[in-house]
Parts: structure tokens; sequence; C-alpha cells
């Protein structure tokens, strides 16, 4: 009994979240103990690492030549072994803290469905570099109806639409299993694009990727709204010079119709692909919509519209995955059953 309770108490078992925009990383027993952007800042000359996370992210657009804020992750897949490999072992360090025991932990990282054996074995051999044990990959919309409790291992139709930073990744479950799947790299990113080239041609203004991020939480919104709001946003026009202009959230509506419709139009793909008996369940069950790029005002009311199925958020979105991959890191059998190798 002592030694159950030592080696509880000792337990490194991580589980990870390894988002394009955000990372975040559960410890067994503890929860999630860090949620930071998925960003390195480096010195090019010497390689060496100058911030990484939160303090990275306040880098950006604002380095010398010698400096650069690099985002390893694109479209939810790794662009930068390198770079990704010291930002998973500052992560991984960090979360086992400076303790005497430093035994090696068990990982399991949420990715993408549509991920390539190529990519699978850059994450796992970036994970193992950082100091893991064994790695197991789940995929993401997996990992996250897993956080959000529902039945994954029952004879009935889940559905759940898990929008990230890089990727949508939509799904039905039954049975511990993924039926129908589409993995979209059209999420949250590419809603800040949109905002970015949309304002670039309506007032030949430019702004950066952090005031897109501003615009689409303070007036984002997927369907037009009766009260409009308004913010002021400042860039550089076509002149070099700095400038201000006003939009409104019906603006940004027009901006990010056509990311919108994207996903949309995925997600009624895929239950066009969903077995009748499955279908049957998930219209009486409702969508459940998890991560940031779920977030977005009103993607519920304009998914519920368009597909005449109740959609709704599950508790936290933003976590729903790092909770997944953190509630099975303890049921090995159960991980070895649902992993995707």
């Amino acid at each position: 009994m002592f030694l159950d309770r030592l080696l509880g108490f000792l337990s490194s078992n991580i589980g990870i979240d390894l988002g394009t925009a955000n990372t975040a990383v559960f410890l067994e027993n503890k929860g999630i103990i860090i949620y930071e952007p998925s960003i390195v800042a480096i010195d090019v000359k010497s390689k060496k690492v100058l911030a990484v996370g939160k303090e990275a992210k306040e880098m950006i657009g604002k380095t010398p030549e010698n400096i650069q804020a690099i985002r390893p992750l694109r479209d939810g897949v790794i662009t930068d072994f390198e770079v990704t490999h010291m930002m998973l072992s500052y992560f991984i360090k960090k979360a086992l803290g400076n303790s005497l025991f430093k035994p090696k932990p068990r990982v399991i990282i949420g990715v993408p469905t549509g991920i390539t054996p190529v990519e699978k074995k850059a994450v796992v051999d970036a994970a193992k570099n950082a100091g893991a044990k064994e790695v197991y990959l789940i995929a993401e919309p997996m990992a996250a109806a897993i956080g959000a409790g529902m039945p994954i291992d029952e004879p009935v139709g889940n559905m759940v639409v898990d929008i990230g930073g890089g990727t949508t990744e939509i799904a039905v479950i039954s049975l511990a299993g993924i039926v129908v799947s589409h993995s979209l790299r059209v999420a949250g990113d590419e809603m800040n694009e949109a905002i970015i080239q949309y304002i670039k041609r309506k007032f030949h203004l430019l702004i950066g990727e952090q005031t897109a991020e501003r615009i689409k939480i303070n007036l984002g919104s997927a369907v037009k709204e009766n009260e409009e709001r308004e913010m002021e946003v400042r860039g550089r026009d076509m002149t070099g010079l700095p400038k201000s202009v006003k939009i409104t959230t019906n603006m940004i509506v027009e901006a990010l119709d056509d990311t919108v419709n994207s996903i949309v139009n995925s997600l009624r793909s895929t239950l066009e692909k969903t077995p009748p008996e499955l279908a049957a369940d998930i219209a009486d069950r409702g969508i459940v919509l998890a991560g940031g790029g779920s977030l977005l005002k009103n993607l519920d009311v304009k998914i519920s519209e368009e597909t005449g199925i109740r959609a709704y958020y599950c508790d936290d979105p933003l976590t729903a995955v790092a909770r997944g991959v953190g509630r099975v890191l303890d049921q090995i059998d159960l991980v070895k059953k649902i992993s995707m190798g």
C-alpha cells in the first residue's frame, strides 16, 4: 500500500494537447498545469532559446533581425522539428519541475486525424527526445470527446467538432472508435488571416496577426447581428504611415463568411457519410463543439441552422483535448485501444 501511494505521488505521466496556436499540458494527479502559446523565440546566430510560450508570443512582430519568434506547427502538424523538440523539452521539464526523482513520463499527445505517418514519427520522436519513456498518439476529436465526458465506449453515435488554431477535426464516435471523420486545415488561424485580408482590401490597411486575433474575439460572429458593435483598429497604410479605422461586427461576419462556410460544409459532408442509426443518435444527442476556434460567437447558432441539429459547447472548450488525454493517463488498456500508433 505504501509503495502504491509512493508511486502515485511520484507519478509523472503527462497528457499534451500539442496545438498549432497553444499547447496545454496535463500532469497526472494535478490537472492542467500549463496552457501557453506554441511559440519559441530563438537567437538566429547562436540558436539559443530566448523564450517559449507567452513571453515568445509578446515578441511576434517586434524582434530585431537576430531574433525569430517561430511557430513550429502549422495546420496542426510539425513544420519545424528542431524547434518543436525545443518547445516540448521546455514544457515537459517545466511540468516535471526540479524534483529529486525524475522518472521518465508516459506521454499521451492529441493529434489531428489527418496526420500522416511521417508526421506521426516526427511527433513521437520529438516527445522521446524531450524525455518521454513511451508515447501514444490519440486523435484530437477522440480526446475532445473524452474531455467532454461523452460516452465514447457505448454503442451510440457521438459527434464532436474540435476547432483549434490550425485544424478543424470532425468525428463520429461509437464503441471507442472513430466511425467517420474529417480533418480540415481551416480553423482559427485562417479566421485571423481572413480578417487581415479583408481589412487590407477594404481599407488598404495592414494589420498583424495579434490585432486580427483581438478583432475576432471582440467583434467576430458566425451570423449577422441586429446590434452592431464597433472598434477602432490601428495599422499601417500602403504608404507606410500609421493609420486607424473603425470596423463593425457585420464587416467581420462578411470577412469570416468563407471560412465559416468551409467548416459547416465539412460538417454536413461528414453527417452525410454517417450510418443512419448513428445519424439518428446524433439528431437526438446533438453536436458537441470543442476547441478555441469554436468560441467564435454564434457558431453554435450557425451550425444548428445549417444542419437542423442542436449544436452546443462542452465545458471549457479550450481545454477539452488536454482534459481528454489527461483522463486516460492511467487507463493504459483504453489508451492502446484508441491510440493511432
